[in-house]
């Protein structure tokens, strides 16, 4: 039998050639306007294209303290950085601060691109910059980044679902706006997976008020420090010694606290060297 297959255009995919951003009919980085760009977690290659396509027009970039220094380097050649960092219990800009700081540059002409580890709109403040700028009559865009709740625990051999171990997953911040531990953490708390962000100032509040709500003080869990980077740790435990298990191991912000049957899946699923 004769099977016929409609002949395609050869395309060349040689290593040394080089991919260019334009064949995309990317946006416009118009002047005067803001990009909110998400940068993933850690690892450079996260970076979405349109994330560095924003990169190479901006002329200016303002910076949190989470994103991999080498993301600057892919900055055009001329363009201002600013790093204007925010990290909980060291001295930080005010958001007002660095909002304000956007909506001036913008005034100016100029094409500011906000870059912020992880996902500008999953704990990032990027909301909040969002509706300043709008507020104040700024154009502007938001470029999506990897969480790092979903992408660093993928580093760390931690899947947020799997087929027959857990269907549902919640992402909270375990740092409110008061620098508490949120009451939203009670009604969440018997989510299949519970991933924290931001909470290892909380640890011990956090377990007692997990296994007060019905979760097993034996369940699995894991502390994930500098996740996707070259630093990345991962301690794995039970929820009961999460606090104990983050002192002993000298755990150090920034860390994610994952809770749930998925843990135990690292034994399989620790993919990633550094």
């Amino acid at each position: 039998m004769t099977v016929c297959v409609p002949s395609r255009p050869v395309v060349d995919r040689r290593e040394d050639s080089l991919f260019d951003l334009d064949t995309l009919s990317l946006p416009a980085f118009a002047p005067g306007s803001v990009w909110l760009v998400g940068a993933g977690p850690g690892d450079p290659g996260l970076l979405s294209l349109l994330a560095l396509h924003g990169l190479r027009h901006a002329d200016r970039v303002v910076h949190d303290a989470l994103i991999d220094s080498r993301l600057l380097d892919l900055i055009r050649p001329g363009a201002a950085i600013e790093a204007w960092g925010k990290r909980g219990g060291q001295a930080s800009p005010r958001q007002e601060t660095i909002t304000a700081r956007l909506i001036d540059r913008a005034g100016q002409g100029e094409r500011v691109l906000r870059l912020k580890g992880g996902d500008p709109l999953v704990f990032g403040r990027g909301a909040e910059e969002a509706l300043a700028l709008a507020l104040a009559g700024v154009p502007f865009r938001i470029v999506p980044g990897i969480t790092a709740g979903i992408g660093g625990l993928a580093y760390a051999g931690i899947p947020v679902s799997a087929g027959g171990v857990a269907g549902g997953v919640a992402l909270v911040t375990g740092h409110g706006p008061d620098g508490a531990l949120p009451e939203e953490i009670d009604r969440l708390a018997l989510a299949p997976v519970l991933v924290v962000y931001m909470g290892l100032a909380h640890l011990a509040a956090l377990s007692q008020k997990l296994i007060a709500a019905g979760r097993d003080p034996a369940e699995p869990a894991a502390l994930v420090e500098a996740a996707a980077t070259p630093r990345q740790r991962v301690v794995e435990t039970r929820l009961e010694s999460l606090a104990a298990c983050a002192e002993t191991a000298a755990i150090a912000a920034p860390a994610l606290v994952v809770v749930g049957p998925v843990v135990a899946l690292r034994a399989q699923l620790d993919w990633w060297r550094p």
